[in-house]
């Protein structure tokens, strides 16, 4: 990961590499992004949550162009996590019990491709564990699990005002029940 990264800016992107030393990424995609990233703020263990686009096709996207649908992105939550802290499992079970995965391009009120139930995984163990993961839970829901499991590619960090917006206005999460 660049240096100066936490400063929740709309920052440089981000590769699936970049982490720091000694720490690791995740990707989640479960809804709008500030409900997801104000979630994950709150898992022990995790050091970092940035609001952003991952998953398209348009470099450098804007809210507006995401929204529209036509860029392919999902709004996400990009994870920097202390590994001897909190695993990619604990996470990922986070993830599950925190959105429904079984409704897909879709959560609460948001619907569209944007919007969409995903893991996006930055190496060959977060996708097995990401995989085991979606088995474990599905017994857990009437319906089948819909969250795509794919590579993680370039994050592109929000713009500002996304960042820790629930931390700074006290609404916007879009909390679906826990699971």
């Amino acid at each position: 990961m660049r240096a100066g990264r936490y400063d929740t800016t709309q920052g440089p992107p981000v590769e699936p590499g970049d982490a720091p030393e000694g720490l690791a990424l995740a990707t989640f995609a479960a809804g709008c992004f500030w409900g997801v990233e104000d979630f994950f703020r709150h898992v022990d263990g995790v050091v970092d949550a940035v609001s952003g686009y991952t998953g398209g096709h348009v470099g450098a996207p804007t809210y507006e162009q995401v929204c529209s649908g036509r860029t392919g992105h999902a709004e996400a939550a990009l994870v920097t996590f202390d590994p001897k802290r909190v695993t990619y499992d604990e996470l990922l079970a986070a993830f599950w019990r925190h959105h429904d995965p079984t409704t897909p391009n879709r959560q609460g009120p948001d619907v569209g491709t944007q919007y969409r139930s995903a893991v996006f995984v930055h190496d060959q163990g977060q996708e097995a564990a990401a995989r085991a993961s979606l088995q474990e839970f599905q017994h857990r829901f009437s319906r089948p699990i819909v969250t795509e499991v794919t590579p993680a590619s370039t994050f592109w960090p929000a713009e500002e005002y996304h960042q820790r917006y629930v931390e700074k206005t006290g609404h916007g999460a879009c909390h679906v029940a826990n699971w």
